[in-house]
């Protein structure tokens, strides 16, 4: 058996009865039913997920994931190919976005490489998973042969493995790095959805409306040429998808298999959630949705997954940004059912029915 076939295997179903305690118990609680919104859908969830209503999610960690892309010979990008190492090194040096905001979380930032056109040296600390220098350029062929795609999954699901490995883990968060990865990703949910490209398809590092139309028309008929099979999301990712990608669908199943909840960042991260959501349903108990990204393919996969955000910021940065800042609204929604005191707790009578 293959170690995604096995891992997927072991994904558990979330705790029924904890569910529906928790749900129980922020019914009861001294305010308004219903009145925290999304905050009680999460709550109850970690509920069922950690088996407890007091829970603590302590160790949280961002796992930005990083790879090339051949359709950058395109021009669906601004900025060169080169960057995505650039910004390898700013995130183990601690000097991105990224991990500015994941410190303020509390959060640890771990890069993972999947298939950056650069190597490395051995002893950075990072998750070396390379599985190519870059996926090829899926407007003339298939981005990778589906040997590597499941390779890489799999080399996401070794990452939370590894990571598991050397410490505690509560939490964790999705991340990207890869310049050009916004064409794949809306190349996935189009193959998906069967929605057009254009009406997919975001700017991406700033695009203008002529190069937003050629990026649309790139992937368009990337997708004509070559037919993603939408009931086979291994097709999907190895005729249109990036190595990064690949790894994100492995990070959910791994984390899934291990209980342990997975916060997606934005469209690129969400293209990897959606395809581990595709290859196992098993894993939706245990996702997030940290926010709506402003590119325009984002809401549509999170409407396939059946994801709600928990923030709307206007952002389209990518690296894990959003998914360290909901990292605090998951905390915030583990204090909001263990310490909101009930009507009875508090003695209050005669409380309206909810």
């Amino acid at each position: 058996m293959s170690l995604l076939s096995e891992t997927i295997q072991k994904i558990p179903a979330i705790d029924q009865p904890f569910y529906d305690k928790a749900l129980e118990r922020l019914a009861n609680q001294a305010r308004p039913a219903g009145s925290l919104g999304l905050l009680e859908e999460a709550s109850a969830r970690l509920a069922a997920i950690k088996k407890t209503l007091d829970m603590r999610l302590p160790n949280k960690y961002i796992l930005t994931c990083a790879g090339d892309h051949g359709i950058v010979a395109e021009g669906v990008s601004l900025f060169p190919q080169e960057v995505t190492a650039q910004m390898v090194y700013n995130f183990v040096s601690g000097g991105a976005s990224i991990n500015v905001l994941a410190r303020h979380a509390g959060a640890d930032v771990r890069v993972a490489d999947f298939g950056v056109n650069h190597d490395f040296a051995p002893d950075l600390p990072i998750f070396h998973k390379k599985i190519a220098k870059g996926t090829r350029n899926f407007y003339k062929e298939p981005a990778m042969r589906r040997d590597e795609a499941v390779s890489a999954i799999e080399a996401g699901i070794e990452t939370v493995n590894d990571l598991c490995a050397e410490a505690d883990v509560d939490m964790i968060g999705t991340g990207d790095m890869g310049i050009g990865n916004t064409s794949p990703s809306s190349a996935i949910i189009a193959a998906f959805s069967g929605i057009a490209a254009e009406k997919l398809t975001g700017r991406g590092t700033g695009l203008d409306d002529q190069g937003l139309s050629h990026k649309a028309a790139v992937i368009e008929t990337a997708l004509k040429k070559h037919g993603p099979d939408p009931k086979d999301p291994i097709d999907v990712l190895a005729k249109v998808g990036g190595f990064e990608i690949a790894g994100i669908a492995g990070i959910v199943i791994g984390a899934a298999a291990r209980g342990i909840p997975v916060l997606s960042d934005g469209l690129i991260s969400t293209a990897g959630t959606l395809i581990a959501a595709e290859l196992s349903p098993a894993t939706k108990p245990f996702l997030f949705a940290a926010h709506q990204s402003v590119e325009i393919g984002h809401q549509y996969m999170l409407d396939r997954i059946g994801l709600q955000p928990l923030l709307h910021l206007n952002m389209r940065l990518g690296e894990g940004t959003g998914a360290a800042l909901a990292m605090e609204i998951l905390d915030a929604a583990t204090r909001v059912l263990s310490e909101i005191k009930t009507f009875e707790e508090v003695n209050i009578i005669n409380a309206p029915e909810n």
